[in-house]
């Protein structure tokens, strides 16, 4: 069971992440300690207990906030308090691989007002969740796909959509007009109407596998030519002086 001060180094861990501070619920002699419970009611506690399973000697660790914040802190608590016990090095020599599937399609942007996609605009919906998209965009899932090994992600995909009126409702949820969608994708538009096999793909990062397979935390450890954090590369100087022949070459025109 981690003592207080324990408890305040990972709040303080979790500040890192964005989250204003960290709730916890230890259960133990046969009762909850919690700075939160007397906030809950004695059934409330009881739902918990019995929805997180928790047992005796059990903590719990809450997080409130946006969904995908709260995902990042937990998930950054989770590594963390696996690296400190300990369980990390017993795992060291084990892969576990798993593809993470079923991703919400859409995510509403609060300071645009409109929805924005998950992935990009042109991944295909689920086949059952197609009328979702105008109904219940919330609830539309993507047909998009992560692989994932020891909780490193090595590799990203997804189906595009290979429908014109699909693809019409994805740039008009967006909060793109007919007369926007036209300009910037006519061509994609106008070559989905005479059909369109289904396609799809996978990116896989060999560098994050790699460092995976070889045990570092640092992906730098394993790229060939690793940058700074300002974007320079020491092994070869890049990124180099550009002269104007090149420049012209390439239309741009450099101005102060």
């Amino acid at each position: 069971m981690f003592s207080r001060k324990r408890l305040d180094e990972l709040t303080d861990f979790a500040k890192k992440y964005g989250a204003k501070g960290i709730a916890w619920m230890k259960f133990q002699d046969g009762g909850v300690n919690s700075p939160i419970s007397k906030f809950l009611k004695e059934t409330e506690l009881d739902s918990i207990r019995k929805i997180t399973g928790a047992e005796e000697g059990d903590l719990l660790l809450f997080s409130s906030d946006k969904w995908s914040r709260c995902c990042t802190i937990l998930g950054a608590l989770r590594l963390e308090i696996a690296s400190s016990t300990g369980i990390m090095e017993k795992v060291k020599d084990k892969f576990a691989f798993l593809w993470v599937v079923d991703f919400p399609l859409f995510e509403y942007d609060s300071e645009m007002g409109r929805y924005a996609a998950m992935h990009h605009p042109f991944t295909s919906p689920r086949d059952e969740d197609v009328e979702l998209m105008e109904i219940e965009p919330d609830r539309a899932k993507a047909k998009a796909y992560d692989i994932v090994v020891n909780g490193a992600e090595i590799g990203g995909g997804s189906i595009r959509i290979h429908r014109n009126e699909i693809q019409k409702k994805m740039f008009k949820l967006l909060g793109m007009s007919k007369e926007e969608a036209e300009q910037r994708f006519g061509f994609l538009l106008e070559a989905l109407k005479y059909g369109a096999p289904p396609h799809g793909g996978i990116a896989l990062g060999m560098d994050r596998l790699v460092m995976t397979l070889t045990g570092t935390e640092n992906i730098r450890d394993v790229i060939a030519f690793p940058k700074t954090t300002s974007g320079l590369s020491l092994m070869d100087g890049a990124p180099s002086a550009v002269d104007d022949v090149q420049l012209k070459e390439l239309g741009i025109k450099l101005m102060e």
